[in-house]
């Protein structure tokens, strides 16, 4: 396609999208791979990358197995050419996957299919399919091959399952978005992550945790806090299992944003653990002035634990840790040092440019090279452990042209554009969902209109945006107001905008944990969709027409798209007047109302509608609330 083709094609998608969204999301609720399909109906391409996640050698080393989330693939080659050797197909979106200890079997962990696929590893086929918690994420057999561990990201826990049947035992409470799991090098214990900060108080710095299971007998003994951290991803550890590495992102998000410019709206940070850190974990820094770090992802540890490294999402590049620097620096300074940004040239000695959006990072078993994912560019980066240099790049089979899509999500990734690198939109929406935190955003002036973030799938007819509805569309909200308030740099050309927007507008919406297969109501979803929709309060009494649930939030994505004072407004709002905001997956999104202060569906309700202003709710019993809530989990 010649560029001017592409550019009328770009131009002809948001001239055009509006029209045919409805169609697309549509579709896109239904099936994930569907959702690709009306993509290629608005945009007219075929989308067929592979978008690597995360890597594995085989126990004898002899072949890389690559799990591919764009092409639901687990893609086997040779570690030595790189030549590939099968391709096996798995379910929807996968996000983790791993070896039985004795290597003769695979688990594969699909988010959107709620599903294990069990692959031999000898045929390279999935021998079978296991059903297991909503969004699954990671797993793991325990050593002695009795258990298979599962982090369930929407449903907060970690399943435990018979590894030979695949029957589930039991479920584990775990941190919010339970995603990652580490085994210690002995496989004694379970380290799991979460990507989601757990609940707390109205804006309170964020807490997060670090589930330690026992392998053994399937239990929790642990809960490692993580003090002001929202969101936690890999962990690695040292062969000998004294130090523990976790791979996280530090929210500044009870100051106001204009401090981009003095140390960041965010600190790119590892958590120190074990034996030789000492009792406590120890945070410390990666960033540096005007050389951040956005969003630490993989992490790996040199066999002989002299180098730590850490692949970086927004700023595409993986960074090289001197361990014994580092831990000298640990043991002389206990006191916090997070935001220092003088911090991490003490033991930082390498910073290796490698493709867009790098997620898993592999250390080869002989220490020579560094493998990383680059889910953005389809390919894998090889690492001169020596040089710190990339060797090669193996290129995954794929589409080689940069589509509009594509190109939108590499810059809804990427921290390029932002002040000195520091974030990308994929900060505050992680994996284009939401983070589970509010903020202070500058425009509407410092400490005023405190704001939840809300999720950004299945936008398209949610219009208005923000929660005063000041955007009118998403050009606007992703264009000048995030080159003037967030970026604070470098401005979007035409074609990147353009990009950028029709990617967002194709998010779709993950499955809906709560609706039944077949579309039925529940008969408690039932009881709470005729509350929904009532027109009397059960005193006989008219519900005004504006006062009901079912006229702010009508049409399919639960929405009228105008503005309503429903009672919320706080002494730091500038208004009542607020945006009515989507119900899409509204379960997933706490915490609630425009500020986040209302911690669950249910105190929107009990502690935030004491004159009824927000539906006529107070005639309401707990479990007609119950049942109300029921229901709009399923929207």
């Amino acid at each position: 396609m010649t560029e001017r083709a592409q550019i009328r094609l770009r131009l002809g998608v948001v001239a055009g999208l509006a029209a045919a969204a409805a169609v697309c999301f549509a579709i896109a609720l239904a099936n994930g791979r569907a959702a690709r399909a009306a993509v290629q109906g608005v945009t007219g391409e075929v989308l067929t990358y592979s978008s690597p996640v995360e890597m594995l050698f085989s126990p004898d080393g002899a072949r890389l197995y690559v799990l591919c989330q764009g092409t639901d693939e687990v893609r086997v080659l040779d570690a030595s050419t790189y030549a590939e050797i099968k391709k096996i197909r798995v379910g929807h979106i996968p996000r983790g996957f791993s070896f039985s200890p004795d290597g003769a079997r695979m688990f594969v962990a699909n988010t959107w299919d709620d599903t294990i696929s069990v692959i031999g590893t000898k045929a390279l086929e999935v021998s079978a399919t296991w059903p297991v918690g909503a969004e699954p994420s990671n797993v793991v057999e325990d050593r002695a091959g009795k258990f298979l561990f599962v982090a369930n990201r929407i449903s907060n826990d970690v399943a435990v399952l018979d590894a030979q049947t695949g029957e589930e035992l039991k479920r584990l409470a775990a941190g919010r978005g339970a995603s990652y799991i580490t085994p210690s090098p002995d496989g004694a214990r379970l380290y799991v992550t979460h990507v989601y900060p757990n609940p707390g108080a109205h804006r309170t710095p964020p807490e997060s945790e670090i589930t330690v299971i026992d392998a053994a007998r399937a239990v929790v003994i642990d809960r490692i806090p993580l003090h002001g951290i929202a969101h936690g991803f890999h962990v690695a550890f040292s062969a000998d299992g004294r130090l523990g590495v976790l791979a996280e992102l530090h929210p500044k998000n009870l100051v106001p944003l204009a401090h981009l410019e003095h140390s960041g709206a965010f600190a790119d940070t590892l958590m120190l653990f074990g034996a030789d850190v000492g009792t406590k974990p120890v945070e410390v820094p990666l960033d540096e002035l005007e050389r951040y770090v956005a969003r630490p992802f993989g992490v790996a540890i040199a066999p002989d634990k002299s180098r730590v490294y850490v692949s970086s999402e927004g700023s595409e590049i993986v960074t090289v840790i001197d361990v014994a620097r580092l831990l000298r620096f640990v043991h002389a300074h206990p006191e916090p040092s997070a935001q220092d940004l003088s911090a991490s040239a003490n033991y930082v000695v390498a910073r290796i440019n490698v493709g867009h959006d790098p997620r898993g990072v592999l250390m080869a078993r002989d220490g020579r090279h560094v493998f990383v994912a680059n889910r953005l560019d389809d390919s894998i980066s090889v690492i001169d452990a020596q040089s710190n240099r990339v060797a090669s790049t193996v290129p995954l089979e794929g589409a080689k042209q940069i589509s509009v899509l594509r190109h939108g999500e590499q810059t809804f990734y990427t921290a390029r554009y932002s002040f000195q690198g520091q974030i990308a939109c994929a900060n505050c929406h992680i994996d284009s969902t939401f983070d589970g935190l509010t903020w202070d955003l500058e425009p509407d002036g410092f400490g005023r209109d405190i704001v939840d973030n809300r999720p950004i799938e299945d936008l398209v007819g949610t219009e208005p945006y923000k929660w005063n509805g000041g955007n009118p569309n998403l050009p606007t909200e992703c264009g000048p107001r995030t080159e003037k308030y967030f970026w604070r740099s470098e401005n979007y050309d035409d074609l990147t905008l353009t990009d950028l927007v029709t990617y967002v507008r194709h998010i779709p919406s993950r499955p809906n944990r709560w609706r039944q297969p077949g579309g039925e109501l529940t008969p408690a979803q039932d009881r709470g969709k005729a509350v929904f929709e009532r027109a009397v309060d059960k005193f006989g009494n008219a519900i005004p027409e504006a006062n009901r649930c079912s006229f702010c939030h009508s049409g399919p994505k639960g929405t009228s798209q105008k503005s309503f004072d429903v009672g919320t407004r706080k002494a730091t709002d500038n208004s009542g007047l607020l945006d009515t905001p989507q119900l899409t997956n509204i379960a997933l999104s706490s915490p609630y109302l425009h500020d986040g202060s209302a911690a669950t569906l249910e105190e929107i309700w009990t502690v935030f509608n004491p004159e009824d202003k927000h539906g006529r709710t107070n005639d309401l019993t707990k479990d007609e609330l119950n049942d109300l809530i029921e229901y709009l989990r399923t929207r």
